[in-house]
């Protein structure tokens, strides 16, 4: 446990400092600006926006418009672009940095999930090398004599037999980006079994720009061993802050080499819930804003003693005065679940088979997308 005691170097990315060098990993439908606020107020970093689609934004569809939204005091801003059309990227990012739309863009080329990768994009879109390299590079010249970098965000490959991590590597660096993110699971793993942190290792001894590890950092002294047995930079989190937005106290206190951990009691998730809820309502109104939070109450109060009843009527709140009611219902005495620490949270789903466009394995080279590649809405 040494190592958890040995403070951490900040990572750069482009003209930021990310100190700790934590990065919030873009989950639909959770990365918000409300919870990116949430998280901010535990701890220091990079938090990433919803996933924007390049074509959404293009065309200003409303919704994906009204994603794009950081709070004033959020800096860097930081946003997610899906594309797989090298022009439309393009376009998308020079909107982003001619109406001063973010400080960060990051590209997505490690979304498993079939609506993403039948159309050839997410994890499917490595392979196809030379349409991957020429996206990032025109992404890149978009960014070209401003302070706005580009990172990317990859997988190990689509499965085992279709490795694409070291050639999507180094075409990322030779573009110009900042730093590439590796999620340690191909796509067809899709978010089960154990990540596999050696690709991450391999690609942080073969890059000169920052390599940021990804996938199963349950706990702050994960993140630390990643970076310890990986020599990667930093680490992304995604579903380890699922319900527990203090991870990111977590973190900073590993990473500067201290060793204590937030272990809440039921009041203190209490107040938590109750600061989430009030920001989904700041931002969407009470009567969206408290239909979006059910999704988190699950993760809130996984592993404490809370009786299904109380359980199922959390799940169904719809305005913050009857949540008020059903939080003072709540043991605040209860400790924190012990049996919880390290344990997965969010979608454990296991391997699966890759949806991918007709073909798309025929040819590496191939500049050629779908015609129905570009998705028109963003986020969840």
């Amino acid at each position: 446990m040494s190592s958890a005691l040995t403070a951490a170097r900040p990572l750069t990315v482009g003209p930021h400092l990310v100190d700790p060098p934590v990065v919030l990993a873009p989950m639909a439908g959770i990365t918000n600006v409300a919870f990116r606020r949430l998280c901010r107020e535990h701890g220091a970093g990079l938090y990433v926006s919803e996933m924007i689609t390049t074509r959404a934004l293009v065309e200003r569809n409303q919704k994906t418009m009204n994603l794009i939204t950081f709070s004033p005091d959020e800096q860097p801003r930081s946003i997610q672009l899906y594309g797989v059309d090298p022009d439309i990227v393009g376009r998308a990012v020079e909107m982003v940095v001619q109406e001063n739309l973010a400080d960060h863009v990051d590209l997505n080329f490690g979304c498993p999930v079939p609506k993403v990768t039948r159309r050839g994009g997410g994890s499917a879109l490595p392979f196809r090398r030379k349409l991957f390299a020429k996206i990032v590079e025109r992404a890149v010249r978009a960014t070209r004599g401003t302070d706005v970098p580009v990172t990317v965000k990859l997988r190990i490959g689509i499965d085992e037999n279709h490795v694409t991590f070291r050639d999507a590597g180094r075409a990322a660096e030779d573009a110009g980006v900042a730093a590439v993110a590796l999620h340690g699971r191909t796509a067809a793993q899709f978010y089960g079994g154990r990540a596999n942190w050696e690709p991450i290792a391999e690609l942080a001894a073969t890059l000169q720009v920052p390599v940021l590890g990804n996938g199963d950092i349950w706990e702050a002294d994960d993140a630390v061993r990643m970076v310890a047995e990986t020599g990667c930079a930093g680490v992304v989190v995604g579903r380890g802050c699922l319900g527990r937005p203090w991870l990111f106290a977590d973190l900073a206190a590993a990473f500067a080499g201290r060793p204590e951990r937030v272990r809440p009691r039921l009041g203190e998730v209490a107040v938590t819930m109750r600061r989430h809820a009030e920001l989904l309502a700041e931002w969407m109104g009470e009567d969206r804003g408290l239909p979006d939070f059910r999704k988190h109450v699950a993760w809130y109060l996984k592993g404490y003693p809370v009786g299904s009843t109380l359980r199922r009527e959390m799940g169904m709140v719809s305005s913050l005065a009857e949540l008020d009611d059903l939080l003072a219902r709540l043991d605040p005495a209860a400790p924190f679940p012990a049996a919880e620490v390290g344990e997965p949270r969010g979608r454990t789903t296991g391997a699966r088979r890759v949806v991918l466009p007709e073909g798309w394995l025929d040819d590496p080279d191939a500049l050629t997308t779908p015609t129905d590649a570009e998705l028109d809405v963003s986020g969840g």
